[in-house]
Formats: structure tokens, C-alpha cells, sequence
């Protein structure tokens, strides 16, 4: 390569993915635990289901099975937020949807940061669930000044960092060299630090108030606090986890276990303890975990409508968070309601409740332009000329990822925020409006079907 031609965003991503991931695992041994259960999980799903491992392959979810899947961090103020789009706008990677977590007692917004098309998703899919802290909803004033202070005074990104995200906005790109050092200086925003920036009774006021409060506001920088390799059978692994060493958490979130997943299902182990040194004491903090991840088909408009209605019943009727003590209940009660969900794809498809791929099969091809072709998309599919897989679903659901950051604060979170959701501030603070899943699955959708009608009928 010439040394001034650019790297592609999407290997920038793919380097820093992979980077993010060596860092953690050595960070948190347990999380390369989990690597090494999953990699097994998916290895005797993939041989025991032939049929599963045909339909990764046409869609080349094959290849993206074992990279990364996600990360998460938490932001303090609309000005991080606006540099990390920024810094990972130079990887390809967008904000995509907006999530108000305030609902389940959460004091933060966030959206995804992730690629948009399906050939960039395909080289990697890495994403980062990116929160920022609603300060707003400090009910003290004194505390909400110092935690702005403390927030005010601190810059978490490298000087060379931020001068590599200019470059690669001024250059429209950055050469091999200048995206290795961008990699290393970016991983710096994402390490864990040891040390807090305020003492151990202003550390104690903050957890008091909310514990996700403290983990934002009390360290120089916001550390990853997980990763989350994806699965092809979240059930197995969370019954392999304890024999593992892993205590994983009560309840898997999302939908209830079906033959053709839907959306996304996720379990995690508890954040660890870990010893923390405060300006005057030392002391331990917990934000660390580490997260598996089952994906399953988008749905459409209608789909989702139908998802959180059935949902929230199975929740109603639980009439609480779900936990340790209510979660054989909790299972029967959405494994109950799901059943006005249709379990198989063609039922999904015919009733608009999915997105799909269409793909020109190797018969289609034989037959073009024979008298006898058929004329419309639909009689292709029927002929078997064009094959309908699963579009997977790329994103969060917003009552699973407080379920995730419920179980790893503790019990004596909030339950709840009177403050409603905010979208003007938090694109105001991003400086730019969020992206509309469900349109880029629309168009994902759309780009396969006029690809078959082009090769097949033009």
C-alpha cells in the first residue's frame, strides 16, 4: 500500500475491535472465560445443526460470528459526547436509534455507534452502546454542581488522539501508520484506571444517589465496562457458565427461547469488585462485567408493536423487576405471552412482522430468460429461484440494557425518574440527529430484493 492511500473505516474498526478486545481480556480475565465458552457454544451448534450453519453462510454471518459484537461506555458531559462521535465517525460507525433508560430508574440516554451497511456490518459488526449521564436528575443541587465540577475539569481523550480525528476530517481519511496510532491513542478514552479523582466521602455521595452516577463522575476517563461476544445458543452458555467459574445473572433479557430468535437476547455476568484508590483512602468499586449475546431477526414496525405488547403483559402480570427470586416465573410468564408470536419465518414474513434478505439461488440463475421464468419477486421465492434469510437485528432494546445495567448496580438502584425522555438534548449535545433503525433495514431489505429482480429479470 502507498503510504498516503487511506485505510478503509471499516479496517480502522476491525483494528481497534480486536485491540479493544486484547485490551480487556487482559483487564478482566474472566471476559476471555467467556470467549472460550462461547467459541465452544457455537462450534457444537454450528455441527449439530446443519441447517443454521447453511443459512450463516449465504448471509455471511459466518465470518462476522466470532468478532466482536459490542462494547459500552458511559459519558458525563454533551461535550464527550460530541468528540466520540467524532472519534468513531473515523471508524465508520454512526449513532444509530435513542434510547431513554430513565423509564427503568436509569439516570442516562444513549445511543449505538455502529456501521450502517450491510458490507461495512459485514468486515465487522463492533458497536459501542454509548450512555450520557442526565445530570438534570441529580434531585440534590450541591451534588449536581460537584459532580458538573468534577465532569468540568477532566479530558478524556489523548492530545494526539484529537489531533488524528482532525486530520482524518481535514484529509478525508488517515494512511496505514497515522490508523495505528489513532488505534492506540483512541484505546487510551476506553482503559481502566485504578485511581479516582475525588475522595472516598465524595465517591459515597455519588453511589448514594445512584451507583452508575459514581462510576461516570468519579474517574478521569470512561472505561469499557464490557464486551459481549455474540452466540448462537445464550441458553447453553448461561448453563455452562457457573461450571466455568462465571456466575451469571438471574434472568436472560429480551425475548423468551424460540426456534427462530427474534431481536436480541443477553445475559451477563455480576460486575466485579475491584480496588480503587481515592484521593484520600483506598477503597473498591464495581462496574466491570462481561456479556453474551444471542441476535435474532429485525422486526418491523408492526413486529416490534407486537413484541412490547406481549413484553409488557409478561411484566405486568410479574408485577416487579425481574430477579434471582421471580425468574422461573418470569420465563413461563413471557414463554406464555410469546405464543401469539409466530415461531417460524415464513408466517413472520407473510404477516410484516420481519425484515428478510433475498438472495439469487444458483436455480435462478440457470433459469434466466427461459420462457417459463417467473415474473414477480414473490413467484421467484416460491420457485426457489430466490432464497429469504433472517435480516439480523443490529441493535438494543432499551428494557434489556437497563435489565444488564440493573443487575450489575445492585438492587438498591432507583426504580424510577420522573424526568421524561429527552431526544432534542441529547442530539443537541451529539450535534446531530440519531439514525432510524428501522429505515436501515427498510433499505437493507429493499437493496436485496432489487438486486434479485436486477439479476434475474433485467
Amino acid at each position: 500500500m502507498h503510504a498516503t492511500a487511506h485505510v478503509s473505516p471499516d479496517e480502522i474498526r476491525k483494528g481497534f475491535s480486536k485491540a479493544m478486545s486484547d485490551m480487556y481480556r487482559d483487564e478482566v480475565p474472566l471476559y476471555g472465560a467467556l470467549l472460550e465458552l462461547v467459541a465452544e457454544t457455537n462450534a457444537h451448534v454450528l455441527d449439530s445443526e446443519p441447517g443454521l450453519a447453511h443459512q450463516l453462510k449465504r448471509t455471511g454471518e459466518i465470518q462476522r460470528l466470532g468478532m466482536e459484537r459490542h462494547g459500552a461506555i458511559r459519558l458525563g458531559t454533551a461535550a464527550e459526547l460530541a468528540t466520540i462521535s467524532r472519534l468513531f465517525a473515523v471508524m465508520g460507525m454512526q449513532p444509530v436509534g435513542y434510547y431513554d433508560l430513565t423509564p427503568a430508574g436509569v439516570p442516562v440516554h444513549s445511543t449505538a455507534f455502529r456501521a450502517v451497511h450491510e458490507h461495512a456490518l459485514q468486515t465487522s459488526p463492533f458497536r459501542v452502546f454509548t450512555s450520557l449521564l442526565r445530570l438534570e436528575l441529580i434531585e440534590n443541587p450541591d451534588l449536581r454542581a460537584f459532580a458538573e465540577s468534577a465532569l468540568a475539569k477532566r479530558s478524556i481523550f489523548t492530545g494526539e488522539a484529537l489531533a488524528l480525528i482532525d486530520q482524518a476530517e481535514t484529509q478525508g481519511g488517515l494512511n496505514a501508520s497515522d490508523a495505528e496510532a489513532f488505534i492506540r491513542q483512541a484505546l487510551e478514552t476506553f482503559r481502566w484506571h485504578h485511581t479516582a479523582t475525588v475522595t472516598g466521602a465524595q465517591y459515597q455521595q455519588l453511589s448514594d444517589q445512584h451507583r452508575l452516577i459514581a462510576d461516570v463522575v468519579a474517574f478521569k476517563g470512561p472505561h469499557i465496562n464490557h464486551l459481549t461476544p455474540r452466540t448462537l445458543d445464550i441458553d447453553q452458555v448461561q448453563a455452562a457458565m457457573p461450571g466455568k467459574g462465571i456466575t451469571p445473572k438471574a434472568v436472560i433479557e429480551g425475548p423468551p427461547r424460540r426456534q427462530c430468535p427474534i431481536l436480541l437476547r443477553q445475559t451477563s455476568f455480576k460486575a466485579l469488585d475491584e480496588p480503587i484508590a481515592f484521593t484520600d483512602a483506598h477503597g473498591s468499586h464495581s462496574a466491570r462485567f462481561g456479556e453474551i449475546e444471542q441476535r435474532g431477526v429485525a422486526l418491523t414496525p408492526k413486529g416490534r408493536a407486537l413484541y412490547d405488547q406481549l413484553l409488557n403483559a409478561a411484566r405486568d402480570e410479574l408485577g416487579t423487576f425481574p430477579n434471582e427470586a421471580n425468574a422461573e416465573r418470569y420465563v413461563q410468564l413471557m414463554e406464555q405471552h410469546f405464543h401469539a408470536f409466530p415461531d417460524n419465518y415464513p408466517q413472520m414474513r407473510e404477516q410484516g412482522l420481519a425484515y428478510f434478505r433475498y438472495f439469487v439461488t444458483d436455480k435462478g440463475l440457470t433459469a434466466r430468460a427461459q420462457a417459463d421464468q417467473p415474473r414477480t419477486l414473490e413467484a421467484l421465492v416460491g420457485a426457489g429461484h430466490v432464497a429469504v434469510e433472517p435480516l439480523v437485528y443490529e441493535d438494543f432494546l432499551p428494557v434489556s440494557a437497563a435489565g444488564i445495567f440493573q443487575s450489575n448496580l445492585g438492587d438498591g438502584a432507583q426504580s424510577h425518574y420522573a424526568g421524561n425522555s429527552n431526544r432534542d438534548a441529547f442530539e443537541q449535545a451529539l450535534g446531530r440527529r440519531t439514525i432510524d433503525e428501522l429505515q436501515l433495514y427498510e433499505q437493507t431489505q429493499q437493496r436485496s430484493m432489487d438486486i434479485c429482480v436486477e439479476t434475474l429479470l433485467k
